[in-house]
């Protein structure tokens, strides 16, 4: 089988290293928004690229740190844009909030609060947590000049943090109640990504701008679970009967796919069709490095010829 060249300096994609990168691995985790789509438009040749390389006995795995959908609403999405993909090929940071309770044996008599969307409370729903907040508390409005304490839901033992379009001052409230007045309640944010896309052409406040927030009214730090964190390595590992080594990471962002890829021992291609550019990558003061860079992911696809 062949072997990928390492070198210190990233690469650029060509015939010869592509053809060697698909054939030194076994997986491909794809990161979504900026690699796979932008807003609800598929990107040039991915859907000829993710069949390419499904003839080729690879699996896929769809790696999104965007909180605001389920798996199952993830499947439904890419279904509407023309590919075929199981719930069981897609790991959202909405999944990994609710997989890192479990895993840490969270009391399912407690609650979770969130701040957050659809996606979150659904994935607690599933793995047996009763979810509260989210859409519930979006046109909820705060009090402010009450001169008595404002009551909040004792029961509330952790509280997640991921992309709200509806986030308002009730919830970072009562968020912020929760983790500094009940003992022991958990702080996890989904992911701390600063922007994400709206359209094909903008971006807008990501995860990061609500767990920003919660940070400095809490006072506190909180558990992150979607990329660059590991935790959601650990689930992929489970499926796989092979390591991290035969895993390529594809994505559009260095300090979330890049590094989540580098750090669990990934080969690692970065694609120019999301957030980061080029000048980006050759900033002297970047030192995220991939190991292959690329325009778009469907260069994979067109470097191999006919």
């Amino acid at each position: 089988m062949s072997s990928v060249e390492i070198s210190a300096e990233p690469q650029p994609l060509s015939s010869a290293n592509a053809r060697n990168l698909i054939d030194s691995v076994e997986a491909f985790l794809f990161d979504c928004d900026g690699v796979i789509w932008k807003g609800d438009k598929l990107i040039d040749g991915v859907a000829d690229t993710l069949e390419m390389l499904r003839s080729k006995g690879k699996r896929l795995v769809f790696v999104t740190n965007n909180s605001s959908k389920s798996r199952k609403q993830y499947a439904k999405k890419f279904h509407s844009l023309g590919i075929s993909v199981s719930e069981d090929e897609i790991f959202s940071s909405s999944f990994a909030a609710a997989m890192f309770l479990k895993v840490n044996n969270f009391s399912p008599e407690k609650k979770v609060y969130v701040i957050g969307e659809s996606g979150i409370i659904e994935e607690l729903e599933l793995a047996g947590f009763t979810g509260v907040g989210g859409p519930e508390d979006a046109k909820k409005t705060a009090d402010l000049y009450l001169d008595c304490s404002i009551e909040h839901d004792k029961s509330v033992g952790a509280v997640v943090v991921g992309l709200d379009r509806h986030i308002n001052y009730y919830k970072l409230q009562y968020a912020t109640f929760c983790l500094r007045e009940n003992p022991g309640c958990l702080f996890i944010a989904t992911n701390r990504d600063a922007t994400g896309h709206l359209n094909a052409s903008q971006e807008v406040p990501g995860a990061g701008c609500m767990v920003g927030a919660m940070c400095a009214s809490s006072e506190k730090e909180p558990i992150v679970v979607g990329k660059p964190s590991t935790f959601m390595m650990d689930f992929l590992l489970k499926k796989f009967e092979f390591g991290c080594s035969k895993m390529c990471m594809v994505g559009d962002r260095l300090d979330t796919d890049i590094l989540f890829g580098q750090s669990t021992g990934c080969k690692t291609l970065l694609v120019f069709s999301g957030v980061t550019t080029q000048s980006n990558l050759q900033d002297p003061s970047n030192h995220i490095q991939p190991d292959f860079y690329t325009s778009k992911m469907s260069d994979l696809l067109e470097l191999l010829g006919p």
